[in-house]
């Protein structure tokens, strides 16, 4: 970096930074130390990094001795780990879905068609004849004049539901938050959704545009084991089967049930619209096995000065999915983009902030959360159970997928007009030379789909950025192929292996970025708020007055 590094800010004033640390500092990041870090993170020595696994043993004690290593304290008393309660669901077998109507029946393979499973801790689960309703997005929401349960009873039923939200399906300004996911358009909400109106059983049509990935994804994420918090009422309160049917499957339903899935599609973008019962009937046994663990999210402390009691959380997922001894050939999720590259950037960041001389005056706190691809677990219970006060945690800035192509133009924020953090990045960022946009694929969600959600969730200011997409040889059109080409062919799959060839320049722009904000952060007395109207602010105003 330059001498723009030469600027900082107390209290949100400019002024002069004294000595040379803010130049030093972020030079300690290196691209050959990234490297290093993913390489091994991503190695197959650590199989795949699944939680309450061998994997998880080999990252949890490579995590503590690097943090040890670069000065950091124990963030948890005297421990540098969480321990985070799972319980691990695995359907037995490869069971089918049966759909039967008019005396007939069909039945859909497991994996290749369907994909089902229970969070109900409980050895077997079961969906027998249990009658099927159509219920659109599968949405209740006032804010919208939106309610997709209107005029049915669904209690003991299995209800079909379509991926996304309406504002997607129309593309619609007007409609929800149009091209832009909304937290209703998750698969996690409809699910819940569903419990909340008596389902017995939920099925979501998978839609590859829709979905924001392919089938194969499916496949790959909900099958094997399946990992919840453990809850005091082992899960009770969710639908008994949870699953995925890919569209065609979707298709097939209906056509014997005597309704067109694109028709019935259409007309659930309206307000008006109707649940529809199919007049079909779905069966499926599906026998578990259960085991209860202990994951573990790692934390290290860099303690503040006059201003300690007071915290800036970095954090990423240290997570993968492990090893599948099913798959014939490679049987690792080595994970190295996702996110054995975040992970790396957590401790080149703790590095660069351990060299500060003097510290800031509020604390750091660098954290590595587990579970992040079976729910946001990790994140989730750190954010339910803080080891420091949530009204005294300034921010939370995640990192999960770093650059590996090369510089950009611009750096994206994900979620980008929801918070004052934004401020601190458009700053930073203009002083490298670049620009800040939102998220190029507003449709895929991804707002809701990494750890700063949970914090989100529990009202703290919380900022996800993602690599830009303006490549500064290549251009936008390249940088978007590249990433179409990864969701494609690697995400969630074996295939997401180190690269010698990845370009880390770009990684480190965006590390160094990150520091800048989380120092300007570390050495004012502000708390960022969210913006006026987004969901997570009236939680923030109440922890801020209960808790300062």
């Amino acid at each position: 970096m330059n001498g723009k590094w030469m600027v900082c800010v107390t209290a949100g004033v400019l002024v002069a930074c004294g000595g040379d640390a803010m130049v030093e500092a972020p030079g300690s990041m290196t691209v050959e130390g990234l490297a290093e870090g993913i390489r091994t993170l991503a190695s197959d020595e650590f199989e795949g990094r699944g939680p309450s696994s061998p994997g998880e043993e080999r990252t949890v004690a490579y995590l503590t001795e690097e943090f040890r290593q670069i000065g950091l304290e124990p963030g948890n008393g005297d421990r540098y780990v969480q321990d985070v309660p799972l319980v691990s669901i695995t359907v037995q077998g490869a069971p089918a879905l049966a759909a039967q109507a008019d005396g007939s029946q069909q039945e859909f393979a497991f994996g290749d068609e369907w994909v089902g499973w229970t969070k109900r801790v409980v050895d077997h689960a079961t969906l027998a004849n249990s009658d099927l309703v159509f219920v659109g997005y599968g949405v209740v929401a006032p804010e919208y004049g939106w309610n997709d349960y209107e005029g049915v009873d669904v209690q003991g039923k299995t209800v079909v539901i379509l991926v996304n939200d309406p504002g997607f399906a129309t593309q619609d300004p007007d409609l929800f938050n149009g091209n832009t996911m909304t937290y209703y358009g998750r698969w996690t909400y409809k699910f819940e959704e569903a419990a909340r109106q008596g389902a017995r059983g939920a099925l979501i049509v998978h839609e590859t545009e829709a979905a924001g990935y392919p089938w194969e994804v499916v496949r790959s994420s909900w099958t094997g084991p399946q990992f919840s918090l453990a809850s005091p009422d082992d899960n009770m309160g969710r639908v008994e089967v949870e699953g995925w049917i890919s569209l065609d499957v979707a298709r097939r339903i209906f056509e014997v049930a005597g309704e067109d899935l694109e028709a019935a599609t259409a007309s659930a973008t309206a307000r008006d619209f109707t649940p529809v019962e199919l007049g079909t009937a779905v069966s499926t046994s599906l026998p578990n096995t259960l085991e209860r663990s202990s994951s573990a999210n790692v934390i290290g402390r860099l303690a503040g000065t006059d201003r300690a009691d007071e915290y800036v959380l970095y954090m990423a997922h240290w997570d993968h999915f492990g090893r599948d001894p099913n798959l014939e050939g490679d049987q690792i999720y080595n994970g190295a983009f996702d996110n054995a590259t975040g992970t790396a950037g957590l401790l080149e960041l703790a590095r660069a902030f351990a060299s500060l001389d003097p510290r800031p005056s509020r604390s750091l706190l660098f954290l590595a959360v587990t579970a992040e691809e079976q729910g946001l677990l990790g994140s989730a219970y750190y954010a339910q159970n803080p080891v420091y006060p949530r009204a005294k945690t300034v921010a939370a800035l995640n990192m999960d997928g770093l650059n590996v192509d090369g510089p950009m133009r611009d750096i994206t924020v994900i979620g980008y007009g929801n918070s004052e953090l934004d401020g601190y990045v458009e700053e930073a960022a203009a002083e490298q030379g670049r620009t800040v946009r939102s998220d190029p694929e507003p449709e895929k969600g991804y707002y809701y789909r990494s750890d700063h959600f949970s914090f989100a969730k529990e009202g703290i200011p919380a900022l996800y950025t993602d690599a830009g997409v303006d490549h500064v040889e290549h251009g936008e059109a390249w940088t978007m192929e590249r990433r179409a080409e990864y969701t494609a062919e690697r995400y969630h799959k074996p295939s997401d292996e180190y690269d010698p060839s990845w370009d880390l320049t770009g990684a480190l722009e965006d590390l160094q970025l990150l520091f800048t904000v989380g120092y300007r952060l570390a050495t004012s007395d502000a708390f960022p708020n969210w913006r006026e109207g987004t969901e997570f602010k009236a939680r923030r105003d109440e922890e801020i007055a209960g808790g300062r």
